[in-house]
């Protein structure tokens, strides 16, 4: 079965803190890409590949005609691996419901303030 990703992932220009919501709340790290199936975050802390959580994403307030600046939706950590840097860790999350606004926010995020980023082919499989 073929698990690669289908949508091309953006790069946000961004800066855009990215937690879990559990107790307590929990900064994850800050968001590296989006795609409406997932997205990548840069943290400076491993985390426990396919950790269920609700996941916090704080858009910032000056993105022009975006009304809506927090969302919170259940994910997954389907990876986690080490950066170029040793400070930091690259943290692949899966969305595993996104409601319909949030879904159009994100097309909407991606359509205004992005740019491409390229990851390899391993970036594409599941954990």
């Amino acid at each position: 079965m073929d698990e690669r990703r289908k949508d091309i992932r953006r790069k946000l220009m961004a800066f855009t803190p990215v937690y879990d919501l559990g107790h307590p709340r929990t900064l994850l790290g800050y968001l590296g890409d989006l795609t409406l199936e997932g997205a990548l975050v840069i943290g400076e802390h491993p985390v426990s590949i396919n950790k269920e959580m609700s996941l916090g994403i704080e858009f910032p307030n000056d993105l022009s005609d975006i009304h809506i600046s927090r969302v919170a939706l259940p994910a997954r950590v389907a990876w986690c691996r080490q950066d170029e840097s040793p400070l930091y860790y690259n943290i692949g999350i899966q969305f595993t419901e996104v409601a319909l606004k949030h879904a159009e926010l994100f097309q909407e995020i991606l359509a205004r303030y992005h740019f491409r980023y390229a990851l390899s082919e391993t970036d594409f499989k599941r954990g």
